[in-house]
């Protein structure tokens, strides 16, 4: 085993849950890397798919010299994400969900700023644009594609996990992730973690593009099941995050003002629907919040 892995520098943590519809260009991706093949592995967690996920990651791999091991979990992405940081191989992980495309250069690029500085601790690409998405998708596009757009240390922003590159000592000196979560949150609860043993947070110059929910009932239970497994998180630190941004009425403000500036970087019209999509959103999230504080 430590001839096949003594190599390894970087980890990719693929962690899938019925993503049949997008996973092979997710997959096709990170084969495509231009970095070193023998310098990187592959872990899959799956959470017990009710689809072709696996099969389909499978059969992308025949015939392919990417180190890959697979694994199984049934408690949530709490688990999934644990289970990768305790059988990493390499310094970093790069994080890759099932709906997502890395263009060839992601891991390099991401490798060398973590190399660079050395006081990182969770490196985040920018959000790129998925120019074959709808109109639903489209507005999620362009609401992370402001979200991320400076490059730069920020303690402000929620990085997540997507696109993230974690350096493993980093991670694993935070505890890891804690696989008590079942629904979402545990990348912010690690991420919290790391940043407060005093690493660094940046947003690299790397780009990742994410195929949204093209629907508003598929964006609906997206962010009911966000606001409905926050509950996770709010019990656990009460101080990571303020509620009051994520009511309705404030957040109809906050992104009249975003308007302008998502024209800017787009050129689409489509933007004055931002303030919608968003509020959109935060009502099916605060729903689901609500739903989740009567049952506790």
């Amino acid at each position: 085993m430590l001839s096949q892995t003594q190599n390894v520098k970087v980890t990719i943590g693929l962690c899938v849950k019925n993503s049949q519809a997008t996973i092979k260009p997710a997959v096709s991706s990170i084969l495509s890397q231009d970095y070193p093949a023998n310098q990187m592995e592959l872990i899959v967690v799956d959470g017990y798919s009710k689809d072709q996920t696996v099969e389909i990651i499978k059969s992308c791999l025949t015939a392919v010299a990417l180190q890959t091991r697979f694994f199984s979990e049934n408690h949530g992405l709490g688990q999934a994400r644990q289970t990768v940081i305790e059988n990493a191989v390499g310094s970093y992980v790069v994080w890759v969900d099932g709906d997502m495309e890395l263009p060839s250069d992601f891991v390099r690029k991401q490798v060398l700023f973590m190399d660079a500085n050395p006081s990182v601790g969770i490196g985040k690409a920018r959000y790129g644009i998925d120019k074959d998405a709808k109109l639903v998708a489209s507005l999620e596009n362009i609401e992370f594609l402001i979200n991320y757009q400076f490059e730069g240390e920020t303690h402000l922003k929620y990085l997540g996990t997507s696109g993230c590159i974690y350096r493993i000592e980093a991670i694993r000196q935070a505890g890891g992730f804690d696989i008590t979560f079942r629904g979402v949150g545990e990348d912010m609860d690690a991420e919290y973690r790391v940043h407060s043993n005093g690493w660094k947070l940046y947003v690299t110059d790397a780009v990742f593009v994410e195929h949204r929910r093209d629907s508003w009932r598929s964006l609906w239970d997206e962010y009911f099941w966000h606001g409905y497994g926050f509950r996770f998180l709010l019990n656990k630190n009460r101080d990571m995050v303020n509620i009051g941004k994520m009511l309705p009425p404030v957040a109809v403000l906050a992104e009249l003002r975003r308007v302008p500036e998502a024209y800017r970087l787009t050129g689409q019209k489509i933007v004055v629907l931002l303030p919608f999509h968003y509020v959109f959103k935060r009502i099916a999230w605060f729903l689901g919040f609500l739903k989740s504080r009567r049952q506790t």
